[in-house]
């Protein structure tokens, strides 16, 4: 299958996926994918995002309470995350993205533990600000070196009204530690981006700033912004900006904690990974504080030696020297990579459903592999992120937004990519396909994809999925004909 495509062909081709919806669907569901414009000039070429998903179709996305407890709030390792409402939320939520942290569990670091109201009927009635507030009593009883708790609402919580704010002030008071309350109610907005926002928000007004550095700020501090440390992201990253000679004097948040949160507002400039989640709080700072914020990407030498670059930018000649030494011994590394797994990757294909980074971030890393990207979208992508994602892209390159299972399984029969990249819920859905697949939102229970060391992780994994000979063992759907799917049907 060829993986060039003139803009009209890859129009049809939507076009034909999008026949079997009903015409007002069909209507709806055309403005969110279309064949890419690179100079983001057309505006009838643009993807229509940040809107709700149309009821009744499968979608993938998460909600604002998975925004706010399951991506901001949940790697600050040194407070209890308190799940307030019904078990379901915080069991689904618990420990499943892989944010590594150092400390001991259970006594300075919490976040791979659930903490519950666990409210029942009686709760939904009656209210449950008691229930909260004795709930915030037991864990300083129990866990006496937690620094803070936060109270991630779920949604029976902004149905009846709970006043967690009234609570966490209180309580604040009364145990002499930070209690925030966060109104990340799962049914508000239309994705977990609105949670990630409101997330930033609560730093914002009960934390940020409240707190002093322990020792002097210095010229080159910097904070990590928009990294949940997934597999060791974070700590891949870190070692990059010490070895242009920058002090990270705050993670947010992959093995952060409420002090560092409480003191970035000192920073000499905020290093934003993930656009879409920390945005906002960057921009915060910048009104506040006069604190700069620049967009990094570590996905794979091109963009890493690009950043690199445009960070050392803002800073002396010093920085800028250690910069271009450390890009000098980064080289062997990459080239060493890429001797031994791009022959092997070469022309492969691929494409990607991600959150609200990857989608542009890792193509990068891909295409430095010999790698081609066919099509690529995001679950909860806004407008911005789009703006940004068409110039990476090649002309008339697929790009869908928050495509319902049944698009993203079609377009990939069609294109048919020699590798998908995607999530844990769409996983094995290409497995019974037989097209190889990457866990791309925790990195298949791998990592770190970011960083130096990272590209190695990545480069190995790309050629672990695409040549394990297991792929030989069966055929996709369209390499078997349809005769010989009726004849393994009778003997089934």
């Amino acid at each position: 299958m060829r993986s060039s495509f003139a803009r009209e062909e890859m129009q049809a081709l939507i076009n034909d996926v999008l026949q079997v919806y009903p015409e007002k669907a069909r209507a709806d569901r055309a403005k969110h994918v279309k064949p890419n414009d690179p100079t983001g000039g057309c505006k009838e070429c643009a993807v229509k995002s940040n809107v709700k998903s149309r009821p009744g179709v499968m979608t993938v996305r998460g909600c604002a309470y998975a925004g706010s407890k399951g991506v901001v709030w949940g790697p600050v390792k040194d407070m209890v995350h308190v799940s307030h409402g019904p078990v379901g939320c915080g069991q689904y939520s618990w420990a499943s993205r892989r944010n590594y942290a150092l400390g001991t569990l259970g006594v300075d670091k919490f976040m791979e533990m659930q903490f519950t109201s666990d409210f029942q009927e009686r709760d939904i009635v009656f209210g449950g600000d008691k229930k909260l507030g004795k709930l915030c009593d037991e864990v300083r009883e129990l866990f006496p070196l937690a620094h803070g708790i936060s109270i991630q609402s779920e949604c029976p919580i902004g149905l009846i009204g709970d006043d967690i704010e009234a609570v966490a002030k209180k309580k604040a008071a009364e145990l002499g530690v930070t209690v925030v309350p966060v109104r990340c109610e799962g049914f508000r907005g239309v994705s977990q981006s609105l949670g990630h926002h409101i997330a930033n928000d609560a730093i914002r007004d009960w934390v940020l700033g409240k707190g002093e550095p322990a020792t002097e700020p210095g010229p080159y501090d910097v904070a990590i912004i928009g990294d949940y440390n997934i597999g060791g992201d974070a700590w891949a990253s870190r070692k990059i900006f010490e070895d242009m000679g920058l002090s990270v004097v705050a993670q947010w948040s992959g093995d952060g904690t409420l002090a560092e949160l409480a003191t970035t507002h000192r920073a000499k400039l905020n290093l934003i990974h993930c656009y879409r989640s920390m945005n906002y709080i960057c921009r915060s700072m910048e009104e506040q504080y006069g604190t700069p914020w620049v967009e990094y990407n570590f996905f794979g030498p091109t963009k890493i030696v690009e950043s690199m670059r445009k960070i050392a930018g803002f800073f002396d000649d010093v920085v800028k020297a250690r910069a271009e030494a450390a890009i000098a011994r980064y080289d062997a590394v990459f080239r060493a990579v890429n001797d031994k797994y791009r022959p092997r990757l070469e022309g492969k294909t691929f494409m990607l459903l991600v959150g609200g980074l990857r989608p542009r971030h890792t193509v990068g890393a891909y295409e430095d592999l010999g790698m081609e990207v066919i099509g690529t979208g995001y679950e909860f992508g806004h407008n911005d992120d789009y703006q940004r994602t068409y110039p990476e892209l090649s002309e008339a390159i697929l790009v869908y937004d928050d495509p319902t299972e049944y698009e993203l399984e079609e377009f990939a029969r069609r294109l048919r990519p020699d590798l998908m990249g995607a999530g844990i819920k769409e996983k094995y859905v290409y497995h019974k396909l037989g097209l190889p697949f990457r866990q791309m939102h925790s990195w298949d229970y791998s990592g770190p994809y970011h960083g130096v060391e990272g590209f190695a992780v990545f480069a190995r994994d790309m050629d672990m999925a695409v040549n394990a000979p297991v792929w030989n063992l069966f055929q996709a759907p369209w390499k078997v004909e349809p005769g010989e799917k009726l004849a393994a049907a009778a003997k089934g």
